[in-house]
């Protein structure tokens, strides 16, 4: 009976959100020093080719872009706060916890990541690598140099240097002083084989970049935007517990779920290896995790652009935690969507989430909303009853939308349980 609902629901078959079959794949980009020089212009242009949707996207730099002159035999830095990575779980579903070290110079954490228990397998193939990487998540607990407030890169480069993209980011401390770390600060990865980030979005959906200054490479999964919220409701029903704590404890960057898991469940997911010298970035809403082949270097921050402003504002945010990372996105609203200011203050700037999908909601609605719209134009003195009468109307169009991905998600949700009952029937005859 199991096989025979299995079969009902095959996992091979993916469609995006919008019902197509067409599954981005991640995008590898090797442009021109004329083409890279100017960050801004070249992620819009990456962008107009369709980047964003796999959620990730890899970048080869011209060789004109010196990223560090004077190379990287003089890295001399304390890492404050290493963590040890502890993993529990089992048959492709895992729970991550950090434990915090004492500080430890760069160079000690190489010489320890470069022996045993941490020495990386005597192996230079990506696929084996991965294969041993899942075999043994759980063992040899890895330690991270995550989160090193700072920079290598030098001053004088100014094209793409991660401390100062000049992205719409940037108003939070022109405008404001606002400085986060590691939202519009670079932080620096010193990372050594099988060490983790788990599957997460960027704090408030923002965009990141990510350049491995030296080392061993890293290996990303990612999931595109649209399905994000799949992704979502499938850890919700393997992580329980933690949804019930917290609605949006993927931010907490703890579950990791293998790419063997997801596909079975028609999540689509894409990897890809980043090499030394290699540049990745995430965009808003993608998902995306992965882990280290080695010891390596990577710097990373934040960015953003116009078209992030609506993820900005209506990420799901994490609520138990102190650290989480909150930006007040009236700043953003005022200077890029002003004629939304006023609504945006008043609580009443309703819509959608970037990803949702809207096709059949607002198709489903169009009649009603022309009506809405004409009648509000014989009074303008009933504007108030306006205001009601749309916020009314969002919730409508939430409701349909849920009831919908109620019907979308059946089939998923049978097949995780008979996927969680299999477990359970494996685990009682061990």
């Amino acid at each position: 009976m199991v096989q025979v609902l299995l079969n009902y629901f095959p996992s091979n078959t993916m469609e995006a959100s919008s019902g197509g079959h067409n599954i981005p794949k991640i995008m590898t980009f090797t442009p021109t020093w004329e083409e890279f020089k100017d960050f801004n212009k070249y992620i819009s242009h990456i962008e107009s080719l369709g980047a964003q949707k796999a959620g990730i996207c890899k970048i080869i730099p011209p060789k004109e872009w010196v990223p560090r002159a004077q190379g990287y035999d003089n890295i001399d830095l304390v890492i404050p706060a290493p963590i040890t990575q502890v993993v529990h779980g089992k048959q492709g579903l895992y729970t991550q916890y950090n434990v915090q070290k004492k500080p430890i110079t760069v160079k000690k954490f190489e010489e320890m990541a470069n022996k045993r228990p941490y020495k990386p397998p005597n192996s230079s193939d990506y696929d084996e690598l991965e294969r041993q990487y899942w075999k043994n998540i759980t063992y040899n607990n890895p330690i991270y140099g995550a989160d090193v407030s700072g920079s290598i890169t030098d001053e004088s480069q100014e094209s793409w240097n991660i401390s100062k993209l000049g992205s719409i980011l940037d108003c939070l401390g022109d405008d404001y002083g606002i400085s986060i770390e590691g939202v519009n600060t670079a932080y620096l990865y010193f990372g050594m084989w099988k060490t983790t980030f788990a599957w997460h979005t960027e704090d408030m959906d923002l965009y990141s970049i990510n350049y491995v200054h030296y080392g061993a490479p890293k290996r990303w999964y990612a999931i595109p935007p649209e399905h994000g919220r799949r992704l979502e409701r499938l850890a919700q029903g393997f992580f329980a517990e933690n949804y019930d704590q917290c609605p949006a404890f993927l931010r907490h960057k703890m579950s990791l779920i293998s790419p063997k898991i997801l596909k079975r469940f028609s999540i689509p997911v894409d990897t890809i290896v980043q090499e030394a010298g290699q540049i990745i970035i995430t965009f808003p809403y993608g998902y995306h995790s992965g882990f280290n082949h080695g010891f390596n270097c990577a710097e990373s921050t934040n960015f953003a652009s116009e078209r992030w402003i609506e993820y900005g504002k209506r990420c799901l945010q994490c609520e138990c935690r102190k650290d989480t990372v909150k930006i007040d996105m009236g700043a953003f609203v005022r200077r890029f969507q002003p004629n939304l200011y006023e609504l945006w203050k008043a609580g009443q700037d309703y819509g959608p989430h970037p990803e949702d999908d809207r096709s059949w909601v607002n198709n489903h609605n169009h009649g009603k909303m022309v009506r809405s719209t004409n009648e509000s134009k014989k009074s303008k003195k009933h504007s108030s009853n306006e205001h009601l009468a749309l916020k009314r109307s969002a919730s409508t169009e939430r409701s349909v939308e849920s009831k919908a991905g109620f019907v979308a998600d059946l089939g998923y949700t049978l097949t995780t349980l008979l996927f969680c009952t299999e477990m359970w029937s494996n685990w009682v005859h061990c």
